[in-house]
């Protein structure tokens, strides 16, 4: 049997209210009983119900974080800054992983709306966001990595573009001018974005954008493999250089050509957009345009702090700028 406030109060020889009174920090209550009382309870064993004293105080100091892909370091390095900054301002962290699926999505939303989490940090997994339009009143407030949703709610973003531009810049500096893209879905916003980044540098330097080179697919390892595959085998293949909408997939690019016994840089140069963990390793020594994962974290969740204090948030998109990391497969 759970141990309550009345079995307290029995203790304490005092009252079921002042008990309450007491364990919330009440300036009615003097300090010696306080003290008493809050002893009594540490000695007892109590715990309380937090959901309880959320109901009270109107929060619950939890925040919701959804992320569609755990298996990508680039989000759990996105969700630590998220928890490390939720920590330091006393608030708890319900993580969830809707692995690109809209369906779960909506599902885990409706979960963290029923917990009563104060507020939420969340990158869709669609750019259709139709399954989200039941949140727009019923939510607490919520902040956007990675997805411009609307004009309401903040956005943390990173320039795509302007990262794009520098990975493709650099292969040509170097001497390449049959560069391939391989990217990620084809209507996300990111892969739109960073394709978009890839033709004007091409175009800046006077370069034909050949249709044969672009190939989209998942923005994972397995995506990687498969298209450099094919490539590979192709009977017009041609390319020198490859860019990678993301460091997955250029993970799976990189096993393609080492599957066909290509030297990398040598025969063929890669180019990846993340920086992750893996891609600093020394067996692989990925060249990747860096965003700031972590930080995009903490931004978040300061940005959402402010909106549960009351403090009027005026950046509508915080767009962070990406920087080019050179390393031995370019």
């Amino acid at each position: 049997m759970s141990l309550t406030l009345k079995d307290i109060a029995k203790e304490a020889g005092v009252s079921y209210a002042t008990v309450s009174r007491a364990l919330s920090g009440h300036p009615e209550v003097n300090k010696i009983t306080r003290k008493k009382i809050i002893k009594i309870a540490e000695k007892m064993g109590y715990q309380p119900n937090a959901i309880a004293q959320g109901l009270v105080k109107n929060e619950t100091k939890t925040i919701g974080l959804i992320i569609p892909d755990i298996t990508n370091p680039f989000f759990p390095a996105i969700a630590r800054g998220v928890e490390e900054a939720a920590i330091e301002k006393g608030y708890s962290t319900f993580l969830c992983n809707t692995n690109w699926n809209k369906n779960i999505e909506k599902k885990y939303l409706n979960v963290l709306i029923q917990k009563q989490v104060d507020g939420l940090i969340l990158t869709p997994s669609s750019e259709s966001t139709t399954h989200l339009k039941f949140i727009e009143e019923l939510s607490p407030p919520k902040v956007f990595i990675n997805k411009i949703i609307n004009n309401s709610d903040t956005s943390i973003i990173i320039d795509n573009i302007k990262g794009a531009y520098q990975a493709v810049e650099h292969l040509i500096n170097k001497g390449h001018k049959k560069i391939a893209y391989i990217g990620g879905e084809k209507y996300s916003t990111a892969n739109k974005e960073r394709l978009r980044g890839y033709k004007k540098a091409m175009q800046q330097n006077d370069l034909p954008v050949n249709n044969d080179y672009v190939k989209m697919k998942g923005f994972n390892r397995d995506s990687g493999y498969f298209i450099m595959k094919e490539m590979l085998l192709g009977e017009s293949f041609e390319i020198t250089a490859v860019f990678s909408a993301n460091d997955m997939l250029a993970l799976g690019v990189i096993q393609a050509i080492r599957e066909s016994n290509l030297k990398i840089p040598e025969d063929i140069a890669i180019v990846g957009f993340d920086d992750i963990e893996f891609a600093s390793l020394p067996e692989i020594q990925l060249t990747t345009v860096s965003q700031p994962k972590y930080q995009m974290g903490q931004i978040a969740f300061d940005v959402l702090y402010e909106k549960l204090k009351g403090q009027k948030a005026n950046e509508r998109r915080i767009i962070l700028e990406p920087s080019l990391v050179i390393r031995e497969t370019s």
